[in-house]
């Protein structure tokens, strides 16, 4: 009885924790907590890992009230450890997207793409990439009895290849009204790598304003950094930079629980004297940020063949899966 009430306690704290807002930290008020969100701080976690001269300066305030706001929010927060047991309980939350496909989905684990992860996929043209990620933005909208979220999905496109008409097909394909399915996806065209990452802080914006968003699609990560850092001499600068848009995209699908998928460019490793030379761009950096990684594929009879690289909790392994009026499917129609 009194374990019971402990763990009572405990959760009841946990969901306050989560409910607490920068207004509800000492020294925060609606004027510092304006000054903030415009920097891109909407959140304790954000105040929370900040050091105080970079708040002091932010919001004008002195050092000594920007420490004691910190350790509040800190405070607010559990930032230290937690046993197994908790940790797999804080993950029961973690939501599933279907692929379309029962074999695509097996090989992700058996329900889908997953949420508080990044899924990327990468391949030649042709291979089935944006097809794969059309589809996600359509199912995503389906209720968790039919492979969904309930959610919208966010689509930065940077190669301008979102098509309304085909989501309009997939929609109908599956019996949805295509208006509404349309309308449930927000897209955003991304001119420049910059523009890329500053779309980040809109997705916070949309859901501290109550859109249910729950798949970001970036299609593709890589193409802007890839054209505005060219040579080896750029190499370096162009890393430093994915890195800090990969964490961030890292930290956005952590604290909203919500799925990330990107696509990926790839290129011919010269050095490869036999085998499959396709390489993917961004090298290691983008590798290691990714929970999911899949190489896709032409296969056999217009089919498309995946196959999963690299995860943190399933084995190597292949599926064959084909791009239909209906989107990703099975089955050839």
């Amino acid at each position: 009885m009194v374990k019971e009430d402990k763990e009572e306690k405990e959760e009841k704290k946990g969901s306050e924790a989560s409910e607490n807002k920068i207004t509800d930290v000492p020294g925060i008020g609606p004027g510092i907590a304006a000054k903030l969100e415009a920097a891109g701080i909407y959140d304790l976690m954000g105040l929370a890992v900040m050091s105080p001269s970079a708040l002091s300066d932010m919001a004008g305030v002195g050092e000594a009230v920007a420490r004691k706001a910190i350790q509040a929010a800190r405070g607010m927060m559990k930032l230290g450890f937690m046993d197994g047991m908790e940790f797999a309980k804080r993950r029961e939350d973690v939501g599933y997207i279907t692929c379309g496909s029962v074999a695509l989905n097996n090989l992700l684990g058996g329900k889908g793409v997953e949420t508080r992860s990044m899924t990327e996929a990468y391949g030649a043209f042709g291979s089935g990439k944006t097809q794969l990620a059309l589809t996600l933005a359509v199912n995503v909208q389906l209720p968790k009895e039919q492979g969904g979220i309930n959610g919208k999905a966010v689509y930065i496109d940077t190669e301008g290849t979102f098509r309304p008409a085909r989501i309009r097909q997939i929609a109908e394909g599956m019996g949805a009204n295509a208006d509404k399915v349309l309308k449930n996806i927000l897209v955003a065209r991304a001119f420049n790598s910059d523009h890329q990452i500053l779309l980040l802080d809109k997705i916070n914006e949309l859901m501290k304003d109550g859109e249910p968003i729950k798949l970001v699609i970036i299609d593709s990560l890589t193409a802007h950094f890839r054209a505005e850092f060219s040579g080896r001499g750029q190499l370096a600068d162009r890393q430093q930079k994915l890195n800090r848009y990969l964490h961030d995209l890292m930290k956005l699908a952590e604290q909203r629980n919500l799925a990330i998928y990107v696509t990926n460019q790839v290129m011919a490793n010269p050095a490869m004297m036999f085998g499959d030379p396709t390489t993917a761009i961004g090298g290691n950096i983008v590798g290691h940020a990714s929970t999911y990684r899949i190489y896709l594929r032409r296969g056999k009879q217009g089919s498309r063949v995946a196959k999963l690289i690299d995860s943190p909790n399933l084995p190597e392994n292949e599926a064959q899966f084909w791009v239909t009026e209906k989107g990703v499917r099975d089955e050839e129609e």
